[in-house]
Formats: structure tokens, sequence, C-alpha cells
């Protein structure tokens, strides 16, 4: 825009109208000349701003229900993580006392008997056609070959391979186990031996003893005999409880049943023995001795055994007497 005079006239004019309709509107209050333009203006711009508001309100909520349900969404994702999460806590907590009271249960054995062990954890079965269990103890821990193996109720059995980090352990229960035991009470000398796993009804160990004029009855408790220089077993590890005699006069040895104190189809925290007792502990670890009616219930039945529940292994520990 150029300046010129015809310019600042058009500037003037303009300014004293403006004046002269806010002068007249002030004065004139809501009857004033210019009521009815104000009035126009507003209906139409105030009608325009309905239907703008009225349009954009539902995208808007939309929107914002969106943001809200994503949100809401997201909280209950985190919500059903962090059940998850307690959930696995909770177990791991339970399994973490269970196997804290075996713990407890080994080392009080341990302690009685004057046994040196590395504490381990069960973490595998062996094949069908053999009762052995893999342990997370090797020969880093120094375990070694024809070592006792036992848990807090009794002898569980013995390393039968070693490797660095775990063992291989036959269970006394295999029927290729053979153990020397002593009568407690009496001092008779026996041997038992497993039944494997094609013997159905109950596990069962079975006892023969050297004299064949012995006299067995249920309720008498075992103890292994111990070999020398403590391998593959040492003296005074509680065996089983006799439930069974069987009379066969024309035998030249005593034949009777015995259920084992370790119950192989629960293991987990187990103990190997890596150095034997100063002094043979002979009876001093059995539990008390158990009533004609409890040596002769059977234990239920647990045919098969696989893994230890832990998801992840205990580190190994020792502990002497």
């Amino acid at each position: 825009m150029h300046d010129s005079r015809r310019t600042r006239l058009v500037l003037g004019a303009l300014l004293v109208a403006a004046l002269a309709l806010i002068t007249f509107d002030s004065r004139g209050g809501t009857a004033g000349p210019v009521r009815d333009l104000r009035a126009l203006g507003g209906t139409v711009f105030g009608s325009a701003e309905s239907m703008v508001s009225a349009v954009v309100r539902p995208v808007t909520g939309f929107f914002g229900n969106v943001a809200s349900a994503s949100s809401r969404q997201g909280q209950i994702t985190a919500l059903q993580r962090q059940v998850t999460r307690l959930r696995a806590e909770l177990s791991m907590a339970r399994l973490s006392r269970s196997q804290e009271a075996q713990l407890q249960r080994l080392l009080q054995l341990s302690g009685r008997g004057g046994y040196r062990i590395v504490a381990a954890n069960v973490v595998a079965a062996g094949p069908p056609y053999e009762n052995t269990v893999t342990i997370d103890a090797g020969r880093m821990d120094g375990i070694a070959p024809d070592e006792t193996v036992l848990n807090g109720d009794g002898l569980v059995g013995t390393v039968t391979a070693v490797s660095t980090r775990t063992s291989t352990v036959l269970l006394t229960t295999d029927a290729s186990s053979t153990v020397g035991v002593r009568v407690a009470g009496t001092g008779e000398i026996g041997a038992v031996t497993g039944a494997g796993r094609t013997q159905p009804g109950p596990v069962l160990l079975q006892l023969q003893v050297f004299d064949a004029n012995a006299v067995l009855h249920p309720g008498q408790q075992l103890v292994t005999f111990g070999s020398v220089h403590g391998r593959p077993y040492v003296p005074g590890v509680p065996v089983g409880v006799i439930t069974r005699v069987q009379a066969n006069a024309s035998a030249l040895t005593k034949l009777a049943f015995v259920r084992p104190y370790a119950d192989d189809s629960t293991l987990s925290v187990v103990g190997v023995v890596i150095v034997p007792p100063r002094k043979n502990p002979r009876d001093s670890v059995l539990p008390p001795s158990p009533s004609p009616s409890t040596s002769l219930a059977p234990r239920p039945v647990h045919r098969h055994r696989g893994a230890s529940p832990s998801p992840t292994p205990a580190a190994s520990s020792s502990a002497g007497g």
C-alpha cells in the first residue's frame, strides 16, 4: 500500500466511524443501535461453535477412550505378570522350606554318626532298567566312586560314577545292590539286596542273615555293617526295618523283608560321605524303634521316579561331625 493523501483520509474516516459506534453502543446499553448486529453475530458464531464442538466431541472421546483402554490393558498385563511372579515365588518358597527341612535332617544324621559329607541335589533319574539317580556334585566337590550316599532318613546308595560336576548313585533298591548289615541289638550279620523295579507292591529289600539259628522278627532295625576304609559303605547308617520274616526250615539262612528308611521315590537332598567316622557309631544314629503296628504298615507305592522338583540345583555344601 502506497502512502497518499487519499489513503490517510480513508483511514481517518474509518477511525471516526468506529469511535462513533462504540460511543453509541456504550450509551445505549442493551437497547443500543448495534445490539441487533451483536446478537446476530453471537447467534451465527455461537451456532458454528456448537456445531464444531458437537462434531469434535465424539472424536475426542473416542481417542480418549482408546488411550484409556490401552492404559488399562497395560495395567491388567502388569498385574497378571505380578500374579505369575508371586505364584512362582510362593512355589519356590515352599520348595525351599521342604529342601531346608531335608537338609536339616541330613545334617543332624551326619552329625550324630560323625560323617563328613558333601550335600547335593538329586537332579535326574536313571534309565528304566536300573535304579540310579544323578546328583549335582562331582569331582570338583571332592566326590569319588565307591562312597556312601545317605539322606536325613538313612542309606540311599553308593556312588558308581563321577564327572566334573555330577555323580551317578546306585540306589539300594537296585537288583544289583548288596549291602552288608547288622541287626541292631542282637549284632546278627547279614546282607540286604534290592528287588529292582520288576517286583510289584511296596519297595522292599531282602535280608539274609548268615546264622541259620538267628531269631528275626518284624520291627527289628538294620544298620550298615561297614566296609574296609569305609568304601563303599561306612558303618552305622540306618538301612531299614524288618516287616516280615519268611519261615523256611530247609534253608541254611534266614530270609526277611525290609522296608528301607530312605524312600528313593521322593529323593531331593542327599549327602555323600567323603570322610568316614573315626569311631563306629553302631546303633546311635537309628531313629526310635517302631511299634509293631507301625513296622508292619506298608509305605505308599511310588513306582515312578523323576527328576528333582528343584528348578535350580542347590549349591553343594559340606558338613562334618
